[in-house]
């Protein structure tokens, strides 16, 4: 298990490992393009070469990619559905230029489609996305806090995105501690993480759990809010990840802050301190 945060790549995606090795990351997570929209910058053999080089120099050992924040496979407008899958698509073939481990991303809204139709998108998305994908950068369903209509906010609607889809075996999970929270999954105790696994590997099974975001959350249990905390700052509890770093069923993940860097970098840097001596002890 190692620990990093998503960290900027401003300016190119070289500059992500820099960014990363000044606060103290061992793994970075990175937007590959720009998350609200545009046109992002071509993945040429010299910026293979420099992203390369620079997580050797800096002692980065694994790149994720976040998807943009615009994606959604289950909305109503065919604009925007398969605008998504080609975004997303087009996002695995970087990372795998790049030799980035894994593409994460939430479905999206089903309230165009409503509930089942908007589920039966996300599979057709999946598939479309998939197909005849030979790269090397695997993609992640993240799940989501689950405000309103946004789907995958539970494991059952996750296990039916895996189950239905033609290529569900080659698709892992990302498992947000504050997402899953506020969706109703309690981790603040070693009962509640225990529960919490064993139904995971239930529907999902833990083989398939590759990363997880960790953050505390600024809303309380079931609040169905995003809203990310400094560890033990939030509604969670620090204690809940000193059990989910030294959990011997998760040893095979790593973590990823998505905490705040406002108002300056420190609370970042204390919360993978933290995340370090809990492993350490």
């Amino acid at each position: 298990m190692r620990f990093g945060a998503h960290v900027s790549a401003a300016g190119g995606v070289w500059n992500a490992p820099e960014h990363a090795a000044s606060i103290g990351c061992e793994v970075l997570q990175m937007f590959s393009r720009p998350p609200q929209g545009g046109t992002p910058a071509p993945i040429t053999a010299e910026t293979i070469q420099k992203f390369q080089t620079s997580m050797k120099e800096h002692g980065i050992h694994a790149a994720y990619i976040h998807a943009p924040y615009f994606i959604n496979l289950a909305s109503g407008e065919a604009r925007i559905r398969h605008g998504s899958i080609q975004i997303i698509r087009d996002e695995l073939e970087r990372g795998s230029l790049l030799h980035c481990r894994s593409l994460m991303f939430h479905p999206g809204s089903g309230k165009d489609l409503g509930q089942e139709k908007g589920m039966q998108a996300v599979v057709e998305g999946l598939d479309e996305i998939l197909d005849g994908y030979k790269g090397t950068c695997q993609l992640l369903i993240e799940i989501s806090a689950g405000a309103g209509m946004i789907l995958g906010d539970s494991f059952e609607e996750i296990a039916y995105f895996l189950n239905k889809t033609k290529y569900g075996k080659k698709i892992g999970v990302c498992f947000d501690t504050q997402h899953a929270f506020a969706s109703g999954y309690d981790i603040r105790t070693k009962e509640a993480w225990e529960k919490t696994i064993e139904h995971f590997d239930i529907l999902i099974g833990l083989e398939r759990l590759v990363l997880s975001h960790c953050n505390d959350s600024k809303t309380p249990f079931e609040s169905h809010k995003d809203r990310h905390e400094h560890l033990g700052k939030g509604s969670i509890g620090l204690s809940a990840f000193k059990i989910l770093v030294q959990h011997p069923k998760l040893q095979h993940i790593d973590l990823i802050l998505e905490t705040p860097f406002e108002p300056d970098i420190s609370g970042i840097k204390k919360d993978l301190q933290q995340l370090k001596k809990f492993r350490n002890v």
